[in-house]
């Protein structure tokens, strides 16, 4: 399974989103720190659910971090998130 099958797996299955793209930008990024061969480096994830409401902007962050686990925010460089409810 690719990380980005891996985050929207881990993400479906703890917010049931309405809304969940997840974009590996990692080519845009080649020949920068954390670029690694084949991609799946630097991704951009959209996502929209019920169970972000009323939480702050970093409850939110956190919430996300916590469902894709430390051993795979581990593996990626940078992770830009939008998120609503």
């Amino acid at each position: 399974m690719t990380r980005t099958e891996r985050i929207e797996a881990r993400l479906r299955e703890s917010f049931q989103p309405r809304v969940l793209e997840v974009i590996d930008e990692s080519e845009r990024h080649r020949g920068h720190a954390g670029y690694q061969d084949g991609g799946e480096s630097h991704f951009k994830v959209t996502i929209a659910a019920d169970a972000f409401a009323g939480m702050s902007r970093i409850a939110r962050h956190r919430a996300v971090h916590a469902a894709l686990g430390h051993d795979l925010v581990s593996e990626i460089h940078a992770l830009g998130l939008t998120i609503s409810d």
